[in-house]
């Protein structure tokens, strides 16, 4: 269990006291609080490494002991790397997921659901693959929600239920690519007071085929239809949701829970003289207008652009060495925090990586970051 000491707050670490300890009593030198707010202020300040994190505690022992008392000062990196590799992380992640929910979502935001494959897990000395992690990222708050490990990519299917079952998400519009296009998952959203939006893609055979034909000998004035046209870099793009809402002729209507409507989003795309064109096909409990569909489909992608490549670019997830045990599931929560905290301070015009410069040159700065509520 975290110690209770009174030092100056931080509103993260008060949804971690229920953390268990999973060191032999003779072995606490260090307070497993200690070293969780030594790795999240180290990772805060751009540490990649144990060693990073060791340093960085050794460095700002002086900052740390505002907050606890650091009474035998800073373990080793081995210390560090022990204690994450031996974390229990359905442990982590529920407390995570319980500091998350303080967060007011708005009405409608679009909670995004997609997988990463964490490419540096792997651990061949102990047979162990790189491990898979499906999360939940609110799309306008630009926030990771919660998050889910597998074993493989192929596995999400079994993942996303268990996720959904632990998030907050009435009155959101949760989207999820062609993997998540299950009834199962569509029953489970709609039970949780969500909407959704699934890929709709060829693995469903027979569905996919009838949306497809359906859109394709259908006249257009028949649909609700939003449409947009980008310019810019010698670039044309033009996108068109179109939406049919009198579905009851679809044969599998009845077995996706409150299913309201089929989507087709077409893009045509010019670019140097040459034109492209790529439909794509959705289903969705949504009843609102074909604008509003249309801007839920295009946010599902910022999970690519603001989590997935944000990690892999500013927190070089896929060149990390953490690879014993839990460790690699326990730093992408720690990742997915520093992430959340960052993006709450309110510097929109700051870089994350300068915000993690700024942090490690200003303590101030860092402590700002720490005292983020959600």
């Amino acid at each position: 269990m975290l110690g209770t000491e009174d030092f100056s707050s931080i509103a993260f670490l008060d949804f971690f006291t229920e953390l268990e300890d999973p060191r032999l009593e003779r072995r606490k030198l260090y307070p497993l609080d200690e070293i969780l707010l030594t790795t999240l202020c180290a990772k805060i300040c751009d540490a990649e490494s144990w060693e990073d994190i060791q340093d960085f505690g050794e460095a700002k022992i002086g900052f740390l002991r505002k907050y606890l008392a650091y009474k035998n000062g800073i373990p080793s990196h081995d210390t560090f790397a022990r204690v994450f590799s031996l974390l229990d992380p359905k442990q982590f992640k529920t407390c995570f997921i319980e500091w998350m929910r303080g967060l007011e979502l708005q009405s409608s935001e679009v909670i995004s659901i997609d997988g990463k494959t964490l490419r540096g897990s792997f651990d061949k000395g102990d047979d162990q693959k790189a491990i898979h992690m499906v999360s939940a990222f609110a799309s306008n708050a630009r926030l990771v929600l919660g998050q889910e490990k597998v074993s493989e990519k192929s596995n999400e299917i079994t993942a996303i239920p268990k996720l959904l079952d632990a998030l907050f998400i009435t009155g959101g519009i949760v989207t999820i690519d062609a993997m998540g296009c299950q009834k199962s998952i569509a029953s489970k959203i709609r039970e949780k007071k969500a909407d959704y939006v699934l890929s709709l893609t060829g693995n469903h055979g027979d569905l996919h085929d009838d949306v497809r034909t359906y859109f394709e000998g259908t006249e257009k004035e028949g649909l609700e239809i939003d449409e947009e046209c980008d310019k810019g870099h010698g670039r044309i793009e033009v996108r068109r949701c179109s939406i049919c809402r009198n579905i009851d002729w679809l044969t599998h209507k009845e077995e996706w829970k409150d299913l309201n409507c089929i989507v087709e989003i077409e893009s045509l795309r010019t670019e140097g003289g040459k034109g492209t064109k790529e439909k794509r096909y959705y289903l969705s409990s949504l009843k609102t207008s074909a604008k509003e569909v249309a801007k839920a489909i295009r946010s599902h992608w910022s999970i690519e652009n603001s989590l997935h490549w944000v990690l892999d670019v500013t927190f070089n997830e896929d060149r990390s060495q953490i690879r014993k045990k839990h460790g690699p599931e326990n730093m992408a929560i720690v990742k997915h925090t520093v992430l959340n905290l960052l993006r709450q301070n309110g510097d929109e015009k700051t870089s994350l990586k300068r915000r993690r410069r700024r942090a490690s040159y200003s303590e101030d700065y860092l402590a700002d970051i720490l005292q983020k509520k959600f």
